[in-house]
């Protein structure tokens, strides 16, 4: 299928990671110009140099999402360097593994502005072009724990599950000038991040990292962690004009095992 994306302009957030870079390469195979940003230049490079070698472009910026002050610098940049953004995929790292109760506010502030203010400031900054084009991509990548809430990860539940209000609210907001707004839900993606949940949960359980993979696996219909590029496919989908109608919802990629209808 020709998703009609070639040339389009996509800013892609925690690109060093694996959802967010693999949605990076999925966009690029697609024919778009990709910008990644993360806090470390080494994946970013790393990312950059598998897109470029399949005849890809790839603009990595050293963003750590914290400094919203930097938004100007970043979006100019990829302006500059590649042309308007048309798609914005809001994809942040998670915070640390904690109960939602008895944190310091000062956590609380610091993960709310890498989350959710950062999220929400960027978009305003390149919503105006995408008016001015008639069409933009907003992607939000989220967690299960917006539908059903995971112990002992309360900041990602609470911070994430914002998100969601916001891009519904976005969706309607927008929709009338060729934006859309959705929300992805990963669940067990095989990726460095559920790498370093599942050996925390062994630590607190006193279980060795395989029979914590052992029951997550009995607990996903599909039976095995989904994989990053299943992932990227799904947002590039959205990322398309062949998406077009698709606005204001949260989409699951978990292999079945959010039970919640």
């Amino acid at each position: 299928m020709d998703l009609q994306l070639q040339g389009k302009v996509a800013l892609v957030l925690g690109a060093g990671g694996g959802l967010g870079g693999a949605i990076a390469e999925a966009l690029a195979r697609e024919g778009v110009k990709v910008a990644l940003t993360g806090r470390r230049a080494e994946p970013l490079e790393a990312r950059a140099k598998v897109i470029r070698e399949v005849g890809g472009t790839a603009l990595p910026i050293v963003w750590d999402l914290a400094e919203i002050e930097a938004i100007e610098r970043v979006v100019s940049t990829v302006e500059t360097g590649l042309g308007g953004i048309d798609i914005l995929v809001n994809n942040t790292g998670g915070p640390p593994p904690t109960p939602v109760s008895g944190q310091p506010p000062s956590l609380w502030m610091q993960q709310f502005n890498a989350m959710v203010l950062s999220v929400i400031a960027l978009t305003d900054r390149v919503l105006p072009g995408m008016r001015a084009r008639k069409f933009g991509r907003i992607l939000t990548s989220a967690s299960s724990g917006v539908i059903a809430p995971i112990p002992n990860l309360g900041l990602s539940n609470a911070l994430r599950s914002s998100l969601v209000g916001w891009s519904k609210t976005l969706a309607r907001e927008v929709a009338r000038d060729g934006i859309t707004a959705n929300v992805i839900v990963p669940g067990r993606i095989a990726t460095d991040r559920i790498a370093f949940l599942d050996s925390k949960k062994a630590e607190r359980e006193g279980k060795t990292v395989a029979e914590v993979e052992a029951e997550s696996l009995a607990a996903i219909p599909a039976g095995r962690y989904g994989r990053p590029e299943e992932y990227g496919d799904l947002a590039a989908f959205l990322a398309s004009p062949r998406a077009g109608y698709i606005t204001g919802s949260v989409l699951r990629m978990d292999g079945g095992l959010i039970a919640n209808v």
